[in-house]
């Protein structure tokens, strides 16, 4: 009896040891190569990399990211084609970029003068039937949309005074490619756009009065305000939806719980981003006086009248494509829902 209790225990193990070998080879790998716009030093930078853990971490290590940030290996405009054409996995940067492509990302990367919070936002994506609009957008041109995180509303940076709309007059400054550059352009400003990563150069060596850059917790992490001694909170003018966009053909070849661990691992970083911009943000403004920087807060009339002169350019780039007139259509009828415009 003794020596049948050996034998069964003996086979036992031996059966999970099999069991668990197989179950190892089994054990599918996904390997992203992911690029961000941001510097690891920044909040966002230190957000993704937190993203990168808990996704290698809740996968076990079955997925594996290598991270390349600061665009180091294409431009940050180019992250887009360089994951839909293999060169990398998946972007991180943001789909306002690619207006070029179709003005209709104007609407999933910044859709500036509409939400107040990146709450609301995040609700049209997984509320509001804009997840299903976006992601059919992104596989038009073979790219799966994974999820947006939004760290909030946007400050300048500048190297003059920006009291309000008049201070606006012939002021150079960076700007992202699309609808940003129409709208301060009717406001006087002079936009120059140019990459995410040459906004600390171009502002050093005078090229530029200032930039749109980031959230001001941010932009102390890019270095911008040992410079530009001016700036603007609470903002008003733009809050971008970073996205985590990957190559379809990638993401369709991964298992299905390796897509919901990176769906998790995104809503949660969406969240993070909020939080934590919340508390960065109001650090930054605390600290900014004593470095010599001058924060302004525009009159509730000077925000409006530029909310007003963003959403009368909706229009305008939503006749471009029936994509953009979509997008735009469902925005309003969301923003009306939630008492934030008035059809």
């Amino acid at each position: 009896m003794k020596f049948m209790k050996t034998a069964l225990a003996t086979a036992a193990v031996a059966g999970l040891a099999t069991a668990s070998a197989i179950s190892g080879a089994m054990a599918q790998e996904t390997q992203l190569r992911i690029q961000t716009h941001y510097a690891p030093e920044t909040v966002s930078g230190k957000l993704a990399a937190q993203f990168v853990d808990d996704v290698q971490t809740m996968s076990n290590g079955e997925i594996q990211i290598e991270m390349f940030y600061s665009s180091s290996v294409v431009k940050s405009v180019e992250t887009f084609d360089a994951a839909a054409t293999g060169i990398l996995d998946c972007d991180m940067t943001g789909g306002a970029y690619q207006t070029g492509k179709n003005p209709a990302f104007q609407f999933v990367g910044d859709i500036m003068g509409g939400y107040d919070t990146p709450y609301q936002q995040l609700s049209w994506l997984y509320q509001g039937g804009g997840f299903d609009a976006a992601d059919e957008l992104y596989g038009k041109y073979d790219m799966k949309l994974v999820g947006w995180w939004i760290y909030g509303q946007e400050s300048l940076a500048s190297t003059k005074p920006l009291a309000g709309p008049e201070d606006l007059k012939d002021w150079k400054f960076r700007s992202p490619p699309g609808l940003e550059t129409e709208i301060f352009a009717e406001l006087g400003a002079k936009p120059v756009v140019m990459d995410f990563t040459e906004i600390f150069t171009a502002l050093e060596t005078g090229i530029i009065d200032g930039a749109d850059a980031s959230g001001i917790a941010n932009n102390v992490g890019l270095g911008l305000y040992d410079i530009g001694k001016h700036t603007n909170y609470p903002g008003f003018h733009s809050m971008p939806s970073d996205h985590l966009a990957c190559n379809k053909a990638k993401w369709d070849a991964m298992p299905e719980h390796h897509k919901r661990i990176m769906d998790t691992a995104m809503q949660k970083l969406a969240l993070q981003t909020a939080l934590t911009f919340e508390v960065k943000n109001a650090e930054a403004v605390a600290m900014l006086p004593d470095q010599g920087v001058t924060i302004y807060n525009w009159s509730e009339e000077d925000r409006a009248a530029f909310r007003a002169a963003a959403q009368k350019a909706w229009d305008g780039w939503a006749a471009k494509t029936p994509e953009a007139d979509a997008l735009v259509k469902s925005h309003r009828a969301y923003l009306t829902q939630l008492g934030l415009i008035s059809q």
